[in-house]
């Protein structure tokens, strides 16, 4: 109630005004204290102020670094002098006297006034040098182990003057390098520039090469148009007129500076590249023989051969991969095989030879043929040669690895000085051989005794069959391309025949009243085959029109001269003839000599492979009637 009523009477003085004397006097000496009823009572002695000391610094993170002055400080040379303890002092001191020595050291003022506000600190790495052995730097890492920091490098600071006075020297070492290769530089600027000539010479050859045999190409196309015009569209009208008959049309004729005097002795195209084929020039006079060149030819340009590689020896026989054209497989006179790898045109030589050591054939390789990748996909080709000997050659690396498949011999009965007789193996010249289209095993090979012997790399030690074909040497022996069971062989008898491969005795037999040379089947039939004649003469046949005669016998050279080989093209309508003065004769096959077969309504039918089995049997078929008729 007092402390209300005083309150109460303050208020209503404060509203009298502030003239009051009273009211003015109170505000001037302050009002009296008023004390709560339960208020401690305190001495003089406990209501005395006391200071108190509040930190408001709280280190959350410290590190220490490793910076310090360079040969300036103390803490420098000790630190030097543990980091020496690792290795031999050369003075012969020990460790511990050497930091001793530095310890004791005074340092000069100018070290104390530089160092004087670091050593202040108490938490400084001065300060605890004394009291604890600083950490090590990592020296086999850029940054501790501790804290994985980045430890900038040492840099020593260099005056402007000696940077330039250092740039000065360069210089003028650079100055004296160079008079110096001044008489040196001058005698190599001359070949310098031949070579950087004959660089660039030889980075612009291949498109040099091939500009110009592309001019080259479309010059001789432009000069022999009409015989373009002709190989792409004539046909002769006249075979309207002819009944069956046809006739062989003149083309180019190819030939080659470097195998004059030389014969044609294989031709092979390019299943790849249907324009390019390939030639084997040699000899077959035995008496003279010589080296050798293999050519490669190509329809768009007669004038001058695509490749042209010599050997040491005459080249009998010639084969083109059908996969991979690049590859050539060529049998020699002297009984070598090799391979040739167009790709390489800068290389003349085989990248595959066979060698005495390796197996190479004692006499003239006749005939050679690709098979086949082997398990391992290892490229590989067969050979025969007239010493009876068929061997597998294998592409394995840089060499030819040689697997004999066959030995041909014969067993002869001789009779001794007693009288008795005595059986005498006799080895068997192999002339040709061909494999079949369907089964890699098998394998015809006609000999110089004039027999056809049916073999299989399955069984190497024996024949499956022999058929007495010839009077003379099989020159060429030749599946056909769509019957499986239907060969054809020729020989220097004048005869060429067509077997069944079930029967003993010939299908047909065709008698051309000269030595034949070659024969091959066409692509498109399999009716039809063409041989040459030693005579000069193409003899072309298609036994589903006419199996007594040919439909076309046609003079190509002169009667002087003989024919040795000759090709089908695989999609052209066109052969090519080769003979002993070295040139090839390409020749179009006229309408009747091409005919495909139709349907009753006269289409061509598009799937001929049926349908010419189909005639092929059934010619089989015929043959065989009088036979089982007569037997």
């Amino acid at each position: 109630m007092y402390k209300s009523v005083c309150i109460r009477c303050n208020l209503q003085e404060e509203k009298k005004g502030a003239d009051a004397v009273e009211g003015h006097d109170e505000w001037l000496h302050g009002k009296p204290l008023i004390k709560p009823l339960d208020q401690v009572e305190l001495t003089e002695t406990e209501l005395a102020f006391k200071p108190v000391t509040v930190d408001h610094l709280e280190v959350h993170f410290v590190l220490e670094g490793n910076l310090m002055y360079l040969e300036a400080s103390q803490e420098y040379r000790l630190r030097e002098a543990l980091h020496e303890d690792t290795t031999i002092v050369e003075t012969g001191a020990q460790p511990d006297e050497e930091r001793a020595k530095i310890q004791e050291t005074p340092t000069t003022d100018e070290e104390e006034v530089d160092e004087g506000g670091e050593e202040d600190r108490p938490d400084s790495e001065a300060s605890k040098t004394d009291k604890k052995e600083p950490k090590l730097k990592n020296q086999f890492s850029f940054c501790e182990r501790a804290s994985q920091t980045l430890t900038n490098p040492r840099r020593v600071w260099k005056e402007i003057s000696e940077i330039y006075d250092a740039y000065v020297e360069w210089l003028q070492a650079q100055e004296k390098n160079k008079e110096k290769q001044k008489g040196v530089q001058s005698k190599r600027d001359d070949s310098s520039k031949r070579t950087v000539l004959m660089e660039s010479q030889t980075d612009e050859l291949p498109r040099l090469t091939k500009a110009a045999k592309i001019l080259e190409r479309m010059v001789n196309q432009n000069t022999f148009d009409y015989i373009a015009q002709d190989f792409k569209y004539y046909e002769d009208p006249s075979d309207e007129f002819r009944d069956q008959k046809g006739t062989l049309l003149p083309l180019w004729k190819f030939q080659c500076d470097k195998a004059k005097g030389m014969s044609v002795t294989a031709l092979c195209w390019n299943k790849k590249y249907q324009d390019l084929f390939a030639v084997g020039m040699g000899t077959y006079d035995f008496c003279k023989q010589g080296p050798g060149v293999l050519v490669f030819h190509t329809l768009k340009n007669h004038s001058f051969p695509e490749y042209i590689y010599t050997a040491t020896s005459g080249i009998m026989c010639v084969d083109i991969h059908q996969q991979h054209s690049y590859l050539v497989a060529v049998g020699f006179y002297d009984g070598h095989v090799a391979v040739y790898n167009l790709k390489k045109r800068g290389e003349g030589e085989p990248v595959y030879k066979s060698t005495a050591k390796m197996g190479k054939h004692t006499d003239p390789v006749w005939e050679v043929r690709w098979q086949k990748d082997d398990l391992d996909g290892n490229r590989n080709f067969c050979s025969i040669s007239s010493d009876g000997r068929i061997v597998s050659w294998t592409l394995v690396k840089n060499e030819l690895i040689f697997t004999d498949i066959l030995r041909l011999s014969v067993t002869v009965s001789v009779s001794d000085v007693q009288g008795g007789g005595q059986q005498v193996s006799v080895d068997v010249s192999g002339t040709s051989f061909d494999f079949h289209k369907q089964i890699d095993h098998l394998f015809l090979v006609g000999t110089e005794d004039g027999k056809i012997h049916k073999c299989s790399k399955t069984y190497s030690n024996q024949l499956l069959k022999s058929y007495d074909a010839h009077n003379m040497a099989v020159d060429a022996v030749k599946w056909n391309h769509f019957h499986s069971g239907v060969f054809i062989s020729c020989s220097s008898d004048w005869t060429v025949k067509v077997w069944d491969h079930a029967a003993h005795t010939p299908l047909f037999i065709f008698d051309l009243h000269a030595p034949v040379g070659d024969v091959a089947w066409a692509p498109y039939s399999s009716t039809v085959f063409a041989a040459v004649t030693l005579d000069g003469i193409v003899h072309v046949f298609d036994l589903n029109l006419n199996k007594f005669e040919a439909l076309c016998q046609q003079a190509v050279v002169a009667n002087t001269v003989k024919l040795t080989h000759i090709e089908f093209n695989p999609i052209y309508p066109i052969i090519i003839v080769g003979d002993e003065r070295g040139f090839v004769t390409s020749l179009k096959l006229s309408p009747n000599l091409r005919k495909r077969p139709k349907d009753k309504k006269g289409q061509v039918l598009p799937n001929v492979v049926e349908l010419e089995i189909a005639n092929m049997e059934k010619l089989v078929h015929q043959q065989r009637e009088p036979e089982k008729n007569t037997v």
